[in-house]
């Protein structure tokens, strides 16, 4: 473990990182090579990719807090809840 300033650096958390860069750089590719128009999902309001990736992070966000509450450590579960949701938000909204 490598320890910051105000941050311990170990891989998991080094892994997080880098799979969020390489999402938005993905998106990003994707944004400039196939443009889309914004869609209207379950939530009658109009979405982009864009828009689905940061519903879906936010909501994986307080799905793991929700597993760490009621379940606790480790949240191998909560992941798949979080792939599921992303998957139904990227499907539906």
């Amino acid at each position: 473990m490598i320890k910051g300033g105000w941050m311990a650096w170990t891989f998991p958390v080094a892994l997080f990182f880098y799979l969020i860069a390489c999402l938005l750089v993905t998106f990003t590719i994707l944004a400039i090579r196939f443009p889309e128009t914004p869609r209207i999902g379950v939530l009658h309001i109009e979405t982009t990719r864009g828009d689905r990736l940061f519903i879906s992070l936010l909501g994986s966000a307080f799905i793991c807090l929700a597993w760490l509450a009621l379940i606790g450590a480790p949240v191998w579960g909560a992941l798949v809840v979080c792939l599921i949701f992303a998957t139904a938000v990227f499907r539906w909204v």
